[in-house]
């Protein structure tokens, strides 16, 4: 009983009683109304019938008498499927038939009966009653006439349309209460696992999810979706447990360096001018803490998705122009060679602000980490285009590259690469793009510079000491390949109106 309770519970099998029961009731309805409608036409045809054959049997009384009318009768009494045939005497009694008994009353006026009448058959022993309507005519000489039909073809209808009725409501509700069964029974499976695993979830197991069937339905996709909020909750939980422990790991350092400066600031200085530069050093290295913890605020609010309200249409062949421009007397100042790539009329769905430092850190780490050894050659590109219906925002430099191996964690907080360790920086500026490009449905990646350019000479390529120039054969030793690195922001483009 109470597994029967919690099965109607389900709205699923609320819904299907509730829709059964409709249908039900407007199967009987129909089949009510089509029912007495047959019957009504057929009892309809009847009264016709009556009508007609009255009419030809007065004709037959008035041009041959009372023995004509009997003759008559007699003929169409001997007819298969005859009618129902009496004639009375003034008083009531029956000179002529074709019946063995009639109920009492009907001959006493004329007209058509009020109701079915019951009647009995010659050669029926157990004078069963069967029911007729009839039309009663008095004669010129008192005598009265009935002429009736016997229902059993629409009565035998109405019970063999009742009969099927009745069978396909049963048969109805039994497979609907089956399908209830059946449906209720793996319903209640589906969520009772559902239960189960929340509540290993809520017990701590951060790394159970809901399961997930491969049907398809209602079921799967809600599944889905909280598996994917879940898996969302984990990240910004790992990432909140990873931002403690780079605060207490990464910050430690500065911090005591820190302390050190402005206790040798008090202390250590033997005049104004030595305790003014340690002060300013405290000040500088202040800001640097100040901008990593900048950084990783910034880095969280991506990553929870509180940004993600403010993303608005906007164009993005715009915001790369206006970097770029920002960037250009950057790179040249630096000794790179400044490429724009730019396709026109970029749209897509994003935040100004967060897709403009995105594209800065790129910048500034292709500036920081794309220099060539001897200064020459050093080149800062950046490209936005369409791409099989993505835009791909890509800056590159030919530089040494990151190692394919290290791709991945390039991105974590606070990663530095060993060659890099002595320029300044947090290891924050990739998280964060990282993070930016997740916000707004797209991805980070990172290729070598070489892959398209080395045929060419391209970005890839520094010729040494000595190159020549020219279309003769090129003395000195080799170019200097490097692989340079490519970053690339794939974002989803705005679809085109």
């Amino acid at each position: 009983m109470q597994r029967l309770r919690t099965i109607l519970a389900i709205t699923a099998v609320r819904l299907s009683i509730a829709y059964s029961l409709i249908f039900g009731i407007v199967a009987v309805v129909l089949v009510l109304y089509m029912t007495n409608s047959t019957v009504s036409i057929l009892r309809g045809q009847i009264e016709d019938s009556i009508n007609t054959e009255i009419a030809d049997l007065d004709e037959s009384y008035k041009h041959d008498g009372l023995n004509g009318l009997l003759i008559k009768l007699e003929r169409a009494a001997a007819a298969p499927g005859a009618n129902l045939y009496v004639l009375t005497e003034p008083t009531g009694r029956i000179i002529a038939a074709n019946i063995r008994d009639i109920e009492s009353g009907v001959i006493g006026s004329d007209g058509w009966t009020e109701r079915p009448f019951a009647y009995t058959r010659y050669n029926q022993g157990d004078r069963h009653h069967y029911y007729a309507i009839a039309r009663i005519v008095a004669l010129p000489n008192g005598m009265r006439l009935l002429v009736g039909r016997d229902l059993g073809e629409p009565e035998r209808f109405r019970v063999v349309i009742g009969r099927a009725m009745i069978m396909s409501l049963g048969f109805m509700v039994g497979v609907g209460i089956l399908t209830w069964l059946l449906v209720g029974r793996r319903a209640l499976k589906r969520l009772d696992l559902v239960a189960k695993s929340t509540e290993r979830i809520m017990a701590g197991d951060v790394g159970e999810r809901l399961p997930v069937t491969g049907a398809g339905d209602e079921f799967d996709r809600l599944s889905t979706r909280l598996n994917t909020m879940l898996d969302r909750i984990a990240r910004l939980d790992e990432g909140l447990k990873q931002v403690s422990d780079n605060i207490a790991h990464d910050l430690k350092t500065p911090l005591t360096r820190l302390r050190n400066k402005a206790d040798q600031a008090l202390g250590g200085a033997s005049d104004s001018e030595a305790a003014r530069a340690a002060l300013q050093e405290v000040i500088v290295d202040t800001d640097q803490i100040i901008k990593t913890f900048n950084a990783l605020l910034m880095i969280s609010r991506v990553e929870s998705g509180s940004a993600a309200a403010e993303l608005v249409a906007l164009d993005l062949s715009a915001l790369v122009g206006d970097v770029a421009e920002l960037y250009e007397p950057v790179a040249e100042e630096a000794g790179f060679a400044f490429e724009l790539s730019l396709e026109p009329d970029l749209k897509i769905r994003g935040n100004r602000e967060l897709l403009s430092q995105a594209l800065s850190n790129l910048c500034d780490n292709a500036l920081k980490y794309g220099h060539v050894e001897g200064g020459e050659g050093a080149r800062l590109a950046i490209s936005a285009k369409r791409e099989d219906g993505k835009i791909r925002l890509e800056v590159g430099d030919n530089g040494p590259g990151i190692p394919s191996s290290e791709h991945e964690r390039v991105t974590e907080r606070f990663t530095r690469l060993e060659a890099s360790r002595t320029l300044p920086g947090n290891g924050l500026g990739l998280s964060l793009v990282r993070a930016v490009a997740q916000l707004h449905g797209g991805t980070l990646e990172f290729a070598d510079a070489n892959a398209d350019n080395a045929a060419d000479g391209g970005m890839s390529s520094v010729a040494g000491p000595g190159s020549g120039s020219g279309s003769g054969t090129q003395s000195g030793p080799e170019p200097v390949r490097r692989p340079g690195l490519r970053a690339s922001l794939v974002l989803p483009a705005e679809p085109v109106s």
